[in-house]
């Protein structure tokens, strides 16, 4: 029968049928077939609906968000303020009353004529840190990620848990073990034992093992393979080259947190002309308790000392947008 009308048989959830090629046969089934799941209660031209919002729910989340703003703005707030106090006013006035006087420039000027300006050696020590370690760990975690996300061998996944678990671990419970490691080579009380430690950064390994997964095409070095280009030579122009937005993110984060670092130079450095910014300010903060004016330095410190991350964020903006928006095209 089939052969003879030219007609299909189709098996559904209703039985055989018999579908010929009219047009209005087919609607029928398909309208009966609807109907049919209708009755076990899902409809499958109804958008699937949430919860609708309450009265109530718009106002809490509007007090979550400002109450996260507060607490992120408010000691940022009363830094800027109190900055602009001199040491008479500091302990004087309100809190978040600020000082329309000269107050922030005379600290400024106390801060660079103490100790004969160390402060801005220390600046000049974070920086450094800073740049060099960010720097080299981001191209670290480059190679890295690379190899983990376009190399198969044995033991990558196991590598790459390992790695992972590092970000796991805080770095109170590694200062002392690397202060012990880097003593017995004698690498304490110098600039290289304080990178050191900072070269190697799990997250980012991470973040650039799966940039590379995303945004390296396996088909373009497999073009420059063939090309003759070796395997350095395809990391470098063109593994590299794709990975330089998601590198930007990578950077900026390791410098963040060598410049926010305290701990691993507090332990491994004795010399006050090689202490970070971090580290300064706090034994500029000890000898504050017996020197009251000496607060207001710490302030303005803390205050310049944010300058340079404010800086580098501003600067690294658009590219740091690319590679968000990168990662959310892919």
């Amino acid at each position: 029968m089939c052969q003879r009308y030219g007609c299909r048989l189709v098996v559904d959830n209703l039985g055989v049928h018999e579908i010929t090629e009219d047009f209005d046969f087919a609607l029928s089934r398909l309208s009966s077939w609807t109907s049919a799941i209708q009755v076990k209660g899902f409809d499958p031209a109804s958008p699937r609906t949430h919860r609708p919002l309450r009265p109530g729910d718009v106002e809490w989340l509007g007090a979550y968000v400002v109450l996260g703003a507060v607490y992120c703005v408010a000691p940022t707030l009363w830094i800027l303020v109190a900055a602009t106090k001199s040491p008479a006013e500091l302990f004087s006035t309100a809190t978040y009353l600020p000082s329309f006087g000269a107050g922030i420039l005379r600290n400024v000027r106390d801060l660079s004529e103490y100790q004969g300006g160390i402060f801005w050696r220390w600046m000049l020590n974070s920086f450094l840190y800073a740049t060099v370690g960010g720097t080299i760990a981001s191209l670290f975690s480059a190679a890295a990620g690379y190899a983990l996300a376009k190399y198969a061998f044995w033991g990558r996944n196991v590598l790459f848990n390992t790695i992972l678990a590092g970000v796991l671990l805080p770095q109170i419970v590694l200062a002392v073990p690397q202060y012990l490691l880097l003593s017995n080579f004698g690498l304490t009380n110098t600039f290289v034992g304080v990178l050191l430690p900072q070269l190697f950064n799990p997250y980012g390994i991470y973040l650039c093992r799966i940039y590379a997964a995303a945004s390296v095409p396996d088909s373009m070095l497999e073009a420059a393979r063939l090309d003759g280009a070796g395997e350095f030579r395809v990391f470098t122009s063109i593994g590299l080259r794709l990975m330089a937005p998601g590198l930007v993110t990578v950077f900026l984060l390791q410098f963040i947190v060598i410049w926010n670092n305290f701990l691993l130079p507090f332990v491994m450095l004795t010399s006050d002309s090689q202490f970070p910014v971090t580290v300064g300010l706090y034994s500029l903060l000890r000898h504050g308790a017996a020197e009251a004016s000496l607060y207001s330095l710490v302030i303005t410190g803390t205050l310049l000392s944010v300058l340079p991350v404010i800086a580098l964020f501003v600067a690294l903006q658009r590219y740091w947008r690319i590679d968000l928006v990168t990662g959310a095209v892919k």
